[in-house]
Order: structure tokens, then C-alpha cells, then sequence
């Protein structure tokens, strides 16, 4: 998951069977006490570890169980201060995007998530979470009779091979790769450069459509987490009659319970019911609102201020993926009927101070950088206890094989930084290698952030250069290769809970190109043979090798300096009801919400 704007977090590792299984008992779904106890939420956190069931017709049929005292009509406010820098299915991978894209397209499964925090993966577009063969390495879809999109089209096994084959089309460049890469190898847009809108496409043996409910995937290894993957909004369906390449970024077409009215990009997004979406077909999307209006470029002070006071619109408001501004955690929890409208839980990301390693190329430079920065001050400028806690690796509490012991530069005994350390290291090294390019957002987040570092970094004798990156495009531009940057906080968390989804994506030297997640540039040949390794081990075996790659970054590698785990603290206006804490978010559970009155 990207950033936060983060990739999505908490997709699932579960068992190859097909079927109808268990659920795991997990505790309630209510958030938790985020920012009593670091330890409490952390242990709390880890129920986001466990594994999930993959659901069969059953549990896929709709319409979704309704949310109590649910009622129709109204429209949600939903305040942001950055706009969306993509809608575009095939290019979501960032939260925010990733939080509209649940209310307007549909994908072959999606999550399921209950009021006691139990998550499964079920059949979305698809009659169930997929049938496993050949040993896992071929995966079988039926689409469901009835779904059709915004203009009255069935969907058809046609347009999920469109869908799948437009990722491999060089306008798409910002959103998820697992699907491409393990159907058609690291090189994959080789194998399709034109994306099928040639009338060429993949060859039967990798993705077969014998009729028009059916789709196959062939894989040349076991791909248990397929339903996980095919989950996330990057692989929600582009009907092949609406798709307009790159324009399609600005229109898209819905499948979803809602469709785009009017978009006024960075200003304002409004949606409207979709009258084609047929509730019996999904049982995880409701349609309770009339419709939704984004309004971007309202800073966390003033979403903060305005829900506090809770005045006309602004009772019928949401925050999208900002949470509580930090100054004001204080007249939020002070006050016990604003502190009722909140949600709050831990997320899965892991803030990093990123290297670019084409021209941080210095290890005694990255390591000072490392020992230097203050995660205390930075987590300050998040709301403290309940913005975050400190990071001292690259895994966070809600994944598999998370180590809260494991530090190896100390930032758990110092978190305000090791001065003195920083120094000493830092002795002999030329002066040219002491100026840092530091990229930061244009947000009011990203001003605290740039504080916190030029002032740590300032310490140790670095000359900062900040340089201000537009918010809403952001990783856009980290993501370039040719970037002019040193050095860049980004965030990341699991697309589901196996460290392969963490290492894979921003460490794997093969995945080194424009708009790619390995943002650090890394390119080490043991690295990409410990990750090649652990994706043909079973579970167990994998979380060892994943352990051993991720000492090895950060002992021997260095790509990026862990900052500080994240929570989330969101609030809502009071005439809002359906809100909770979705851990498959890890923000306001979009899909239940209604307008009271």
C-alpha cells in the first residue's frame, strides 16, 4: 500500500481451500483506545495480523445485512486537503483514492468486514472468492448474472480481460503490479506493450475467457493470495465500451452504488446515486445516501475546527483520510459528545525517511541520517500518542512476524535522536555529501514534518534543501526515477498481512522504474534473491526468510530510515451514522454510512 495517502491496507494470507471456512474470532470492531497505552494498541493491532476466510456463494450473495438505524437520503460531506491523484482504477494504489474507488467500481472479490473486526474475501463482481486448481496455480471466476455498469452494460468475462490487460499498457504507471508480474514476469509490459487496444491480448494459456461468464488465470507457481490481490481498488473492472485511456482518469465509468456527477480536479468531486447497481448482487456496498461531495483543499485545522463545532453542513460531514489536527486532540477527547464521534484505530503503515540510493550512494551519510532523526518530535506533529508510535524497523505491529524488539539504531531508548552518534559517524565525510535535497508536501502535515527534519538534520552538520511537492501529486513525483531528490518521507503498509507485500513492492530491484514503489531505487542482488525465496516458501518458511531480508536492509542496505507507526483518529459530524473504524481500510468504513436525519 502506498503512502498515506497510503496504499490499502490489509488484505489477507489464508489457506489454498476453497470454500466456506470459519470465521477468525477477532475483537469488536470499535477502534480501540488508541493513544492510552503503546502497548495495548500494538497488541490490539495485531489482531489486523490474522489470517481470513475466503467466503463462497453464501457469503457472496447480496444484498449486504443492513447497518442499524440505517435511512435513505441526504448527501455526505467528505473533507480532504489534497486532491486525488488518480481515478483511474488501474492507477489507485494510494488510500484516498483508494476510499472513493469502494464507493464507484466493483472488482472480481472485495473485503468483508463484520461489526466484531472478522474479515473474509468474498465474490464481488465474481459468485465467490475463486476456485484454487492445479495446485493453486490456476484460479477460476464466474461473474454474477445481473451486474451491469453505469450506462446499463452487463459486465462480461470481456471486460475483465480488458481490465487486466489495460494494466500493461504504458499509461498505466502509479497503481498496484502483482497481478501483471505473476502472470507475465517482471518485464511484463513486453508481453502486451499496447495493452490489448491493438485487438491483441494475452494467450489462453495465461488468461482464458472461454465464454462470457468465465475467467481463468494460469500461473506458473501457486498464487494463494490471488482473491487478496484481485481485491484491491487497482484491479477494479474498466468496461472496455466506457474506456477513454488516458482520459479515463477524469471520467470513469461506475459499477459501483455511486457514479461521478461533476469532477472539478483539486476542487471538488460530487456523486450521485448509480440507478444500474443492483444491491442483490453485492453484499458488501450499501446505498443509503442520496450522494457524496468531496471538497479538497480544506486544511485538518479547519476540518477539525468545523466538525468540532458541528455547525449546519458540517453535520453531515466526514474526513476522508486526515484525522484529528494535533493541536486539537485535546478539545476533541476533552469533550465527551465530540469525543462519541470519532473512530480510531491502529493503521499499517510505516512512515520511512527514504533514501534515493542513485544519489544517497554514502552508507556512513544514510546511517547518521538514521541516528540522527527525531521520531519523538515528528510523532508530535501527528498528535502523539494518538497520531503514532515509534518505529524502530520496517514492520509494522498489524503484520506477520512483527518484532517490537528488534532496533538496531536505537530509536526505541532514543527517540528524539542520537546526536552524538550521528556526529561520530558522520566524521571524514566530505562536505559536498553533507548538502540533502529534502522533498516534502505542500501540506499542512508535510510543513510539520520538514520542521522536524531540517531541525535534526541541522544538528549533525546536514545543509537541508527543502523543496515543496504538490500534495495531490506527491508520490507521483517521488515515484519518477529521475527525480532531484535525496531524501522523502513515504508511508506503506500491507496490502494484506504477509511481508511479502511489504518487502516485494518498495525492495525488489527487478520493480526499479518510473512509478514504481521502490522509492529508495534499491538494486541488491541478495535482497532479490531472499524475496525470490520467500514468495515459493509456505508461510511458515517465508516469515523467516522475510525476517532475515528485512535485518539485512536495515543493517547492511539502509534504503530509508523508519520514522514512526501510524494510528488514525477521524471525526464526523453528528447527523453521520454507520461510522466505525474499518480495519481494512484503516479509516472510516466508507461502505455503511448514512445521514440521520
Amino acid at each position: 500500500m502506498k503512502p498515506i495517502s497510503s496504499r490499502r491496507a490489509r488484505a489477507i494470507v489464508v489457506a489454498l481451500a476453497a470454500g466456506s471456512l470459519a470465521l477468525t474470532a477477532c475483537s469488536k470492531n470499535d477502534g480501540g483506545d488508541s493513544g492510552a497505552d503503546s502497548k495495548k494498541d500494538q497488541k490490539e493491532a495485531s489482531v489486523q495480523s490474522k489470517a481470513v476466510t475466503y467466503a463462497d456463494a453464501a457469503g457472496s450473495t447480496g444484498p449486504a445485512a443492513e447497518v442499524p438505524g440505517a435511512k435513505p437520503g441526504g448527501t455526505i460531506n467528505v473533507y480532504q486537503e489534497a486532491g486525488l491523484s488518480h481515478l483511474d482504477p488501474g492507477q489507485i494504489y494510494v488510500s484516498d483514492a483508494g476510499q472513493v474507488a469502494n464507493l464507484l467500481f466493483r472488482r472480481l472479490t472485495q473485503f468483508k468486514e463484520d461489526d466484531k473486526g472478522n474479515v473474509s474475501v468474498v465474490g464481488d463482481l465474481a459468485t465467490d472468492s475463486g476456485k484454487a486448481s492445479d495446485g493453486g496455480k490456476t484460479w477460476t471466476f464466474t461473474l454474477k448474472d445481473g451486474v451491469k455498469d453505469q450506462n446499463g452494460n452487463a459486465i462480461t468475462s470481456a471486460d475483465i480481460r480488458h481490465t487486466v490487460e489495460r494494466q500493461y499498457a504504458k499509461f498505466i504507471f502509479d497503481g498496484p503490479t502483482y497481478l501483471q508480474t505473476w502472470l507475465s514476469g517482471a518485464d511484463y509490459r513486453k508481453a502486451l506493450p499496447n495493452g490489448g487496444f491493438d485487438g491483441k491480448h494475452l494467450p489462453d494459456s495465461v488468461l482464458a475467457t472461454p465464454d462470457d461468464k468465465t475467467v481463468v488465470f494460469h500461473f506458473d507457481t501457486a498464487r494463494p493470495d490471488l482473491p487478496q490481490t484481485l481485491a484491491m481498488a487497482g484491479y477494479a473492472v474498466v468496461p472496455a465500451k466506457g474506456d477513454t485511456k488516458e482520459k479515463y482518469d477524469k471520467a470513469p465509468v461506475a459499477t459501483g452504488p455511486y457514479k461521478i456527477v461533476s469532477n472539478k480536479v483539486g476542487k471538488e468531486l460530487v456523486l450521485a446515486k448509480n440507478t444500474n447497481w443492483d444491491p442483490k448482487t453485492d453484499s458488501v456496498r450499501h446505498q443509503y445516501a442520496n450522494g457524496f461531495d468531496f471538497q479538497f483543499g480544506i486544511t485538518e485545522s479547519t476540518q477539525t475546527k468545523r466538525l468540532i463545532a458541528d455547525q449546519g453542513e458540517d453535520k453531515n460531514a466526514i474526513q476522508l483520510t486526515g484525522g484529528v489536527e494535533a493541536t486539537q486532540i485535546q478539545d476533541v477527547i476533552g469533550n465527551a459528545a465530540v469525543s462519541k464521534r470519532t473512530v480510531k484505530g491502529y493503521q499499517p503503515y510505516v512512515m520511512q525517511l527514504t533514501f534515493n540510493l542513485d544519489r544517497v550512494k554514502d552508507l556512513k551519510v544514510r546511517q547518521a541520517i538514521t541516528y540522527a532523526v527525531n521520531s519523538k518530535s515528528l510523532i508530535a506533529g501527528e498528535g502523539g500518542a494518538y497520531g503514532g508510535d515509534v518505529a524502530p524497523n520496517y514492520f509494522a505491529p498489524t503484520l506477520p512476524g512483527y518484532e517490537a524488539t528488534y532496533d538496531p539504531y536505537g530509536r526505541l531508548k532514543m527517540p528524539q535522536g542520537n546526536i552524538a552518534k550521528a556526529k561520530e559517524i558522520l566524521k571524514g565525510v566530505p562536505a559536498a555529501e553533507k548538502k540533502v535535497v529534502f522533498a516534502y508536501s505542500n501540506s499542512e502535515a508535510g510543513q510539520k514534518r520538514k520542521v522536524a527534519i531540517e531541525d535534526a538534520l541541522t544538528k549533525v552538520g546536514f545543509n537541508v534543501v527543502s523543496k515543496e511537492v504538490d500534495s495531490a501529486s506527491y508520490y507521483e513525483q517521488i515515484g519518477k526515477l529521475n527525480n532531484p531528490y535525496d531524501l522523502y518521507i513515504t508511508g506503506w503498509g500491507q496490502d494484506w498481512p504477509s511481508a511479502g507485500t511489504v518487502i516485494t513492492p518498495i525492495y525488489d530491484g527487478t520493480q526499479v522504474a518510473d512509478g514504481s514503489s521502490n522509492y529508495s531505487h534499491v538494486k541488491d542482488p541478495k535482497v532479490d534473491a531472499l524475496i525470490k525465496k520467500a514468495l515459493t516458501q509456505d508461510p511458515t518458511a517465508a516469515a523467516a526468510t522475510w525476517k532475515e531480508a528485512q535485518h539485512y536492509l536495515l543493517e547492511k542496505v539502509l534504503p530509508a530510515a523508519p520514522l514512526w507507526y501510524t494510528k488514525q483518529f477521524q471525526l464526523s459530524g453528528s447527523n453521520i451514522g454507520g461510522a466505525r473504524y474499518g480495519s481494512v481500510s484503516s479509516l472510516i468504513d466508507i461502505n455503511r454510512l448514512f445521514v440521520k436525519s
